[in-house]
């Protein structure tokens, strides 16, 4: 592998899991998989956003940041190489979108603190999928608390994505365009994807468009 250290990143649905999942069975990789299904807040938050929002970011930031502390300062000499299915740094990214100015202030302080001791990824792939593909592919995984989210939440969030993605000057970042592939189920799709992710990139916004 090129990197030894990939984040794949995206929107809910975009599939992430899935994709890193497959990424790192092939190339026997060390794995990351956020344990969002673990998060007894989320199917509150999606009911009621306004009540749920600040113990839901606050409680993510927490078990994200002692899953990666744990996972990537452990040496495994057997899989040198890291994939994982987020970017603790999504934490800002819903926050921005869910708190309150003043809630999001006092979050961010607490980010910053933390996010010090944690190294970031060698590139950051995010796969881009317009609304209505996602609102489906969330259909048809079937998640019960997944249901009630509203595609103006999705275009929220992904617009949050691309501010921050914006933002970065000293990442590699490759963002590809799925709406036209289904690297699931479509073996050349995976094939592609793959080969984009194997490549060199330069720091900075990196965008393909199959």
């Amino acid at each position: 592998m090129q990197y030894n250290y990939i984040t794949i990143e995206g929107t809910i649905g975009a599939g992430k899991t899935s994709l890193a999942t497959m990424l790192s069975q092939e190339f026997n990789t060390r794995l990351i998989l956020e344990q969002f299904e673990d998060n007894d807040f989320l199917p509150k938050f999606y009911k009621d956003p306004a009540k749920y929002a600040f113990p839901l970011e606050l409680s993510f930031l927490a078990a994200r940041f002692q899953q990666l502390r744990d996972e990537l300062s452990n040496t495994d000499l057997f899989r040198p190489y890291t994939i994982s299915d987020y970017f603790i740094n999504k934490s800002l990214i819903f926050a921005r979108k869910t708190l309150a100015d003043d809630e999001y202030a006092l979050y961010a302080r607490l980010f910053s603190i933390i996010n010090l001791s944690l190294p970031r990824p060698d590139l950051l792939v995010y796969l881009y999928m317009n609304v209505e593909r996602l609102k489906s592919n969330i259909v048809q995984r079937g998640r019960p608390y997944e249901q009630d989210i509203e595609q103006d939440y999705l275009e929220k969030i992904q617009s949050g994505y691309f501010d921050y993605l914006r933002q970065q000057s000293d990442m590699r970042i490759l963002i590809i365009d799925t709406n036209t592939l289904d690297f699931v189920n479509v073996p050349e799709h995976y094939d592609m994807i793959k080969e984009l992710i194997g490549r060199q990139y330069p720091i900075g916004v990196n965008t393909i468009v199959p």
